[in-house]
């Protein structure tokens, strides 16, 4: 790889927003965007505006576009996806039925943890000695539901209550000393008795995305006065399920006792246990008790229980307890993985549909080439498979559905957004009009892609090939696992390597770790020096890598606006000279949004090299380079038409989209610099990555994989992090993410031979 030196200029102390943000958000509010700290605790603060390391969410909302006549947009299917989703948790919650059984012995605070989850479910208070290693045991999986197929949704305004109703909250948000601008929300969020409902319990505007407790704490205080305490179990509760709630933005789907009980009393919350009983009790979130397998492990302790030395016979009754982890989560995350759980072992224990011989399969396999043909001999056998690899071993799902739809099956892939569907689809080729097909995974779900639902509301398909796995979250596979027909043959494909993804649960990886259905590692390497380079960063190795064509070009920096300098050089002038890649095909990616080096800074200065304006609209002219976030964690980059009273125009992924003028703010960047979550699942003839020296702590192997992985044909790093290079690289994996579908799937579905 070559260095390009430049002279260096004054260095600055700025400080690297690592986090996702949204467009228009303060500042201040996206510096939490590391949503673990070294020790994997969740963190003291944090708002949905940053939702998982970078993601680029932007509040869900409806009506972000208006789609052209007859067509769905990816808002609408969005919309309906969520729709879907929300009935179906629905159900669900109507089959819970009866307490949950506990599995295996318990006694002592285990035992009094399962009676509080007992009488919760059963309608009574918990017992005051509550916390220790209880939960529940796995319940027998219910038949799915699977739903009927939604209609798109309808384009609408940005949601608020009635207008009486928020200008009523809008008072009292004033008289609490909270913007105003937080009513139409608060009021969507609380209903009709908002205003009684925040006078009540103030702690109550922690629902509202953005505000954080301390905040929430300034305005019961206005509210209450004197009767406004610490000790208040309003404000426990409350700052409960808010810690459960940044845990899902870090991905968790569930937090173990202990480690949320810690991180309330970090928060200020006198007694953590009473905080997370009273939670409990009012239904806000549930209790669960997994069993751990390690040899001779000790069943967990609850904090707060009571001490005094063993009895004689305490340790013995100890050692036949079986060893447990005590979990608490929000019903919703709850539901949804449970959910996925059933779906994938109906997917693995199921024989799929035998409507092509052994024969014809054989001859398939036999026709393609190495790791493909082992894709297809386990495709033929089985509901479930995994595949693993990198770019080049997209090949292989390719391979696979051209053998699949040439044995007369209906087969499609998806992909969680548009730049790896249109990825994919170029890859597949320019097969025949009824040939295998690539859809995003948001539209096929809502019906608005692909072939549509069957009487039976599932999926109208045999075969589905889902991209860039390691995206999926327990909500979107619960959806997915839920809408595939019996017999149908499901596989997930992606590349472990990779940032995951931006809602909690890691599918992908707990599927892997689990071993319950064939895994087919791609033995197709990446080619090139980039491959190369890549394929090193993926095992924990950094190294040196020739690069005669100039794949790979180091450019070393001192300080922030050096290197905003530089890379406005790379896009404009060097890389198009020297590599021959436009700038309008040449993507930056910098670690966050905010800092001397974020995407804000970057884009200002890319903008008014390559297409300097006022920014008549928002900010924004016609030519500008945009990501727009319709909903959380979904970045669709465009370009902007034009602008007028509809609101801005916007060219995304092939459709046309107009964000209304009082959403563009809240769901539109600038995009020549994207973060690494943003670009997950593109690709671009060339790449400038930018490191700058700020941006030491938000390195991870994961991280700097995704983004130099992003590069086709060159990639620039415009380095100042010096040896965080490296060492991220070696020694900092992705955070370990607490979820449940491992401990959900076991007695469900054998391990796989």
């Amino acid at each position: 790889m070559s260095t390009e030196p430049e002279p260096a200029s004054e260095d600055t102390a700025d400080t690297v927003d690592p986090g996702p943000g949204t467009p228009g958000a303060a500042d201040a509010a996206e510096t939490a965007d590391q949503p673990a700290d070294a020790n994997g605790d969740i963190p003291a603060a944090a708002d949905d505006a940053t939702a998982a390391e970078e993601g680029d969410a932007a509040a869900p909302e409806e009506g972000d576009a208006a789609a052209p006549a007859g067509q769905v947009s990816e808002t609408e299917a969005e919309l309906a996806a969520q729709q879907v989703e929300r009935e179906r948790i629905e159900r669900r919650k109507a089959e819970r039925q009866g307490p949950i059984e506990a599995g295996g012995k318990l006694s002592g605070t285990a035992a009094d943890l399962l009676a509080a989850v007992r009488a919760v479910e059963g309608g009574e208070k918990p017992a005051a000695t509550v916390f220790g290693d209880p939960g529940p045991a796995r319940r027998p999986a219910p038949e799915p539901v699977r739903p009927s197929r939604p209609a798109p949704a309808e384009p609408s305004a940005a949601p608020a209550g009635p207008p009486e109703t928020v200008e009523a909250v809008r008072r009292v948000l004033a008289e609490g000393g909270a913007p105003e601008a937080l009513a139409p929300q608060t009021a969507v969020l609380l209903g009709e008795g908002a205003e009684e409902a925040l006078r009540t319990d103030p702690w109550q505007l922690l629902r509202v995305g953005g505000v954080r407790p301390e905040q929430a704490d300034g305005f019961a205080r206005a509210l209450l006065g004197a009767e406004c305490g610490p000790d208040d179990e309003r404000r426990g509760r409350a700052v409960t399920v808010w810690l459960l709630e940044q845990a899902a933005l870090a991905g968790h789907t569930a937090l173990e006792l202990a480690r949320l009980t810690a991180t309330l009393a970090q928060r200020g919350v006198p007694d953590p246990d009473a905080a997370v009983q009273g939670t409990l009790a009012e239904g806000e979130a549930l209790a669960f008790q997994d069993a751990l397998d390690e040899p001779g492990a000790r069943p967990e302790r609850a904090a707060g229980s009571a001490g005094g030395a063993e009895g004689p016979g305490d340790e013995e009754e100890g050692a036949d307890e079986r060893p447990v982890r005590v979990l608490i989560g929000l019903e919703r995350y709850a539901l949804a993985e449970e959910s996925l759980a059933d779906g994938l072992a109906r997917l693995v224990n199921a024989a799929p549909k035998q409507d092509v011989s052994a024969g014809d399969w054989e001859r398939s396999a036999a026709s393609a080439r190495g790791s493909a043909a082992e894709l297809i001999r386990a495709v033929a056998g089985h509901g479930l498979v995994l595949h693993t690899g990198g770019e080049a071993s997209l090949a292989e799902p390719a391979a696979l559905l051209h053998a699949a739809h040439a044995l007369g099956l209906r087969a499609w892939a998806a992909a969680p957004g548009p730049l790896g569907r249109d990825r994919f689809a170029a890859l597949l080729g320019s097969a025949a009009a009824d040939g295998p097909a690539v859809v995003t995974l948001t539209g096929l779900l809502a019906g608005a892609e692909g072939p549509g639902r069957d009487a039976d509301g599932a999926v109208d398909l045999d075969l589905l090939v889902v991209l860039d796995a390691p995206q999926l979250d327990v909500e979107a596979g619960a959806l997915l696992a839920e809408s595939l027909p019996d017999g149908a043959r499901l596989v997930l494909a992606g590349d472990p390597a990779v940032l995951g993804s931006v809602g909690p649960g890691r599918v992908f990886a707990d599927l892997l770790a689990a071993g319950v259905c064939p895994q087919i590692a791609s033995r197709r390497p990446d080619p090139g020096p980039l491959g190369e380079l890549v394929s090193g960063i993926g095992i924990g190795e950094l190294g040196q890598v020739e690069a005669p064509g100039k794949e790979v070009v180091i450019v070393p920096v001192r300080e922030a606006g050096e290197a905003v300098h530089r890379t406005v050089q790379l896009v404009a002038d060097s890389v198009p000279r020297a590599i021959g890649v436009p700038a309008e095909e040449t993507q930056v990616i910098t670690p966050g949004h905010g800092g001397a080096a974020g995407t804000r800074v970057l884009n200002a200065a890319l903008k008014e090299r390559l297409n300097p304006g006022p920014g008549r609209f928002g900010g924004f002219d016609p030519g500008d380079r945009v990501a727009y976030s319709p909903a959380p964690g979904r970045t669709l980059p465009g370009l902007v038409v034009k602008a007028d009273a509809d609101g801005l125009h916007l060219s995304c992924a092939g459709e046309d989209v107009v964000v209304p003028k009082d959403r563009v703010e809240g769901s539109v960047r600038h995009g020549w610099a994207l973060t690494a979550h943003q670009a997950v699942g593109g690709r671009w003839p060339a790449v400038v990555v930018v490191l700058p020296g700020d941006a030491a702590q938000a390195l991870s192997r994961p991280w700097i994989y995704t983004a130099f992985g992003r590069a086709a044909r060159h990639l620039s790093v415009v380095h100042g992090v010096e040896q965080a290079l490296p060492r991220a690289v070696a020694e900092v994996p992705a955070k370990p993410r607490t979820t449940r579908l491992p401990v959900l799937l076991a007695p469900q579905v054998p391990v796989a031979d």
